[in-house]
């Protein structure tokens, strides 16, 4: 058995491991990261309001993550006042479908993961095509009804029913 050497503590980077967000960017987000081009990430549709790309770990054969482009937290810190934004967030994951040639939107699912299911903090709506192509872990994870997963619809009723703050 080796013996143990002693360990000095480790030196740690007060400016790497600040989250303060500036300017809706958060340079802990790996989504942020995406979103200004650091990550070599192809974006579908990157505007002032709205980014999309695909899922590194698809899902169904289209498998999209439209997402806020300034830093947005998951859907649970949301409130009544960003429902046009996660209309905007479906609207623009429909139009991606079409460039898509997906027509069919009775086979698709729009959702979201509720936390602590969700391992991005940043608000990603997942856009999935066909639904009735969708493996059994695929089915699982974006399953309908679930503790874990949120439809749109389901969470754009749910932030109507709150207050106008938190």
């Amino acid at each position: 058995m080796a013996g143990v050497e002693a360990t000095q503590p480790a030196q740690v980077d007060i400016s790497k491991t600040s989250s303060v967000q500036t300017e809706g960017y958060d340079k802990k987000c790996i989504f942020c990261k995406i979103v200004n081009n650091e990550m070599g990430t192809e974006l579908l549709h990157c505007d002032e309001e709205i980014s999309c790309f695909r899922d590194i770990k698809p899902g169904a054969p289209h498998h999209y993550l439209v997402v806020p482009t300034k830093h947005v937290g998951n859907c649970k810190s949301l409130s009544k006042e960003h429902v046009p934004l996660v209309k905007q967030m479906v609207e623009t994951g429909k139009a991606i479908l079409q460039k898509n040639n997906v027509t069919d939107l009775s086979d698709v699912r729009f959702g979201f993961h509720w936390p602590p299911f969700c391992s991005v903090t940043h608000l990603h709506l997942h856009v999935l095509a066909p639904v009735s192509q969708m493996g059994f872990m695929s089915r699982l994870f974006y399953r309908l009804n679930s503790y874990w997963f949120i439809t749109a619809d389901q969470l754009i009723d749910l932030l109507n029913s709150k207050g106008e703050t938190n």
